[in-house]
């Protein structure tokens, strides 16, 4: 008998699907032959490090993370909450996300240029004053330069939690100078192009920060009332534990998440860990001789 056996292959195959499903949407698969197979020249070359980063399962727990980080900007937290429906819609949203990410990274140039296109449309319509009084704009440089650092920041640190092969350290640079190709397209400006200035980027944004209720509340939705089946319930709260663990200790104080000991952070990394591999197992191609279901390329959540 062969290995693994059909009912083993079976399981993944079904696995894998639904969460596809979920992230790509119902149009996924066209939309993945359109990106994969598409002849032109692309933004990335396959050895380029952001195809590593994006191609990988960690993105999930990544996603996660820059989520919850994100939303300590009240400025940023208060026009995701006005316009972008993710209480709502929470699925639609990922499913944007994940394509955009998937066409800026894999897709022709062609395709990445126009993604990015209506995402600014988007940016341009999205403006509004905060509940004290503040305007906000998400086409503004200094905000997107907000939402891409964190995000960016998210990405790289469950990579290399969780990743399947972490980079060196001349690789996550690289990642970072990819990210900043598709941030400056975005209307960034001047986005950090290293670890070094990343995490300098991030730490000016500090006295900008605020733990405020919606960012809370938000925390609570992501955290402890998803959106999901009940039979994902254990899974994602692996993820959403190993997503908890990769943000600095300030964000977790600020968004009210319990400072844990360092037996228990362990638990979360674990857990994370567990999710990431079974993901991946989910995702990962069959043996030749098994009925074949393409791997997902479509990242994992972000906030765009």
């Amino acid at each position: 008998m062969g290995w693994p056996p059909p009912t083993v292959v079976g399981l993944r195959e079904r696995l894998g699907g639904e969460l596809f499903r979920r992230v790509a949407g119902p149009s996924g698969e066209k939309t993945r032959a359109r990106i994969h197979e598409t002849p032109g020249p692309r933004w990335f070359g396959p050895e380029r490090p952001i195809r590593t980063v994006h191609g990988d399962a960690a993105m999930f727990a990544g996603g996660l993370a820059a989520l919850l980080l994100q939303s300590l900007h009240p400025l940023a937290m208060a026009a995701v909450a006005a316009h972008s429906g993710f209480r709502g819609d929470p699925w639609g949203r990922l499913q944007r996300t994940s394509t955009f990410l998937a066409v800026t990274t894999f897709g022709t140039a062609d395709d990445a240029r126009r993604a990015v296109e209506r995402v600014r449309a988007v940016h341009e319509r999205v403006r509004g004053t905060t509940s004290d009084g503040r305007a906000y704009h998400a086409s503004d440089p200094h905000l997107l330069g907000w939402v891409h650092v964190a995000e960016v920041d998210s990405f790289l640190r469950a990579h290399r939690c969780y990743g399947a092969s972490p980079l060196d350290a001349a690789g996550y640079d690289g990642y970072v100078a990819d990210a900043a190709r598709i941030a400056e397209e975005l209307g960034v400006e001047r986005p950090p192009r290293n670890v070094a200035e990343l995490a300098r980027r991030l730490e000016a944004y500090r006295g900008e920060l605020d733990g405020t209720r919606e960012a809370r509340e938000t925390a609570r939705f992501l955290l402890l009332n998803p959106p999901i089946p009940w039979q994902a319930r254990a899974p994602y709260a692996l993820l959403a534990a190993g997503a908890v663990e990769l943000l600095p200790s300030w964000a977790r104080e600020q968004l009210g998440l319990p400072l844990l000991p360092r037996p228990a952070r362990a638990a979360g990394r674990v857990g994370g860990r567990l999710a990431t591999r079974g993901i991946r197992w989910a995702m990962a191609p069959p043996p030749p001789d098994a009925v074949s279901f393409p791997q997902l390329r479509t990242g994992g959540p972000s906030p765009r």
